[in-house]
């Protein structure tokens, strides 16, 4: 529960006015629920009493009519802004907390990111942030709401009624509720959390199967992927079953709580009316209120039922969280900018042999340097290293007296080996570096990397590229990444060979249209071709 309350502050803090004020209306919907059963069962039983003995001509019927009317249609009222405020408001810290998440994925060291299964992870971000909805609205807002209303209503019940009839009510309640919402989360813990195991199980098998399926049909695994991704699916609806059978029997148990409550204040209302203590009419109320009060634990039961389901996620969510750090962030100044570094080495693990050792290179604006070997010398770790995408075993990387890691996001920009795009149109894809760049921006940094003529044949910015850039030739989507490149304007700008699967005309075009677009810009690549160590004003060998 720790997990799951941690969760609800965070929650919580973005959130506060508007789930504080949800939670008011939660809690007066209850109020006025209780106030409205207990007032119309005090009106019909006075009312009856009245006609019996003869004064039904003397009792005041319009007041108690009017205020069940008020209550009645003020409680509906009041149910809709609850709702709306609540959803609204978890609904908006869901989308904090799937950002931040995201951020701290992001933000993962680049060897945890090659490693990482994007769609995978996605999935499982996605599949516990969604979880978690229940935990506002259908976890401590409502045991909140439903724990004040009781208070409340023992001290009324007390007052108006009887002490003892508000204690039965207030301790079987209290008791009684506690004691099934305890036992019904001591046995849904297991098979909300094997259903929720099932359907992320289904979900990735199902995934696979669909962007696979061709590559299973060619190996034969196709029925057995097909297979496997039933079989989870059978998992899930055989736990979905027992959870649905546990909210029944959770709610069932919920409703016999109710009754012996309302049962033992008509009884114990019932004697003191006999004996004289109190009228009939006011242990109707303690009746009638006792009946009401149940809808302050109904509300719980489907949360107890999901309540594996939601700790797995909220200890995941935690966990991924992590402590709150503040990034340092430092402004690079204006002035000379150079790219610096010094002494640089770098090695895999503690111990292994060290892939750069003692590198200096000082970049200067505007200068274009080429980095070439043979495979596997260490020319991406170097554009790695000074993307600060990793971290130096000896030495430093710095831009402007700052390490590099400290300088503001997109000072520097590295183009790696491979494309990568997202769903959506060509413009929507430039635009994640500069999304309030006008059209013309757009057209001209496609000019730079001779992308504008393809893009224009293909139907412009509005052309819908597909998963990864579907739509776009392999050299078509790698041009469309310089051209992203390009129009963020970096200072330092890390290339690791941006021209592969290119032609000759083409590649000359490429490098010349990147130049002339950053003049300013110091540029360090990986070059294995000849065209790209040609475009270069200086050439290092590794190795």
């Amino acid at each position: 529960m720790t997990a799951l309350w941690r969760i609800f502050t965070l929650m919580v803090k973005g959130e506060t006015t508007s789930l504080m004020r949800g939670l008011l209306l939660s809690t007066l919907v209850l109020m006025m629920g209780a106030a409205l059963l207990g007032l119309s069962g005090w009106f019909i039983t006075a009312a009856s009493a009245a006609g019996l003995i003869g004064a039904g001509a003397v009792f005041d019927v319009f007041r108690p009519s009017a205020m069940v009317r008020f209550l009645a249609i003020g409680r509906t009222a009041t149910r809709y802004g609850e709702r709306i405020l609540t959803h609204d408001a978890t609904l908006r810290a869901l989308t904090r907390l799937r950002v931040a998440l995201l951020s701290r994925v992001a933000a993962r060291s680049y060897d945890r990111l090659i490693r990482l299964r994007g769609a995978q992870a996605l999935n499982r971000i996605v599949a516990d942030v969604d979880a978690l909805d229940g935990v506002p609205l259908r976890l401590f807002l409502p045991l909140i709401a439903g724990a004040v209303t009781q208070i409340v209503a023992f001290a009324v019940i007390s007052w108006l009624v009887d002490l003892r009839v508000g204690l039965a009510i207030f301790g079987l309640f209290t008791i009684g509720g506690a004691g099934v919402l305890l036992w019904g989360i001591r046995r849904a813990q297991t098979p909300s959390k094997r259903m929720e195991m099932a359907a992320q199980a289904f979900r990735s098998r199902l995934i696979d199967l669909i962007t696979g399926r061709e590559d299973l049909a060619v190996y034969g695994q196709l029925t057995t992927q097909t297979e496997t991704s039933r079989s989870a699916e059978m998992r899930r609806q055989s736990a979905a079953t027992q959870t649905d059978h546990l909210e029944r029997q959770i709610g069932a148990a919920l409703m016999a709580v109710s009754a012996l409550a309302a049962g033992s204040a008509l009884w114990i209302g019932g004697h003191l009316a006999e004996m004289g203590e109190i009228s009939p009419a006011r242990a109707a109320i303690g009746f009638f209120a006792a009946l009401a009060l149940m809808e302050t634990l109904a509300p719980l039961r489907r949360a107890v039922a999901e309540i594996g389901r939601m700790i797995g996620a909220a200890r995941r969510v935690s966990e991924q969280l992590g402590p709150e750090v503040a990034p340092i962030v430092h402004s690079v100044p204006n002035g000379s900018t150079d790219l610096i570094f010094s002494d640089v080495s770098f090695a895999r693990n503690a111990g292994a042999r060290r892939v750069i050792d003692g590198f200096d290179l000082t970049l200067k604006p505007g200068e274009w340097v080429a980095l070439k070997g043979p495979s596997g010398v260490g020319k991406t770790t170097v554009l790695l290293l000074g993307a600060g995408a990793l971290s130096p075993s000896g030495g430093q990387v710095r831009l402007c007296d700052h390490p590099v890691t400290h300088c503001s996001p997109g000072t520097v920009t590295l183009v790696g080996q491979r494309a990568s795009l997202l769903r959506g149109t060509v413009a929507e894809n430039l635009r994640i570096v500069a999304p309030e760049a006008e059209d013309d921006a757009l057209w001209a940094a496609l000019a730079a990397v001779a992308l504008d003529d393809v893009v224009r044949a293909k139907g412009g910015l509005s052309m819908r590229l597909g998963p990864r850039g579907a739509g776009l030739s392999g050299g078509e989507a790698r041009r469309l990444v310089l051209a992203r490149a390009v129009l963020r304007k970096p200072l330092v700008l890390l290339l690791d060979e941006p021209t592969e699967g290119l032609d000759h005309a083409t590649s000359l075009r490429v490098l010349a249209g990147i130049r002339a677009a950053l003049p300013n810009t110091g540029v360090l690549m990986a070059a294995h071709r000849a065209e790209e160590q040609g475009a270069s004003d200086r050439i290092l060998t590794l190795g």
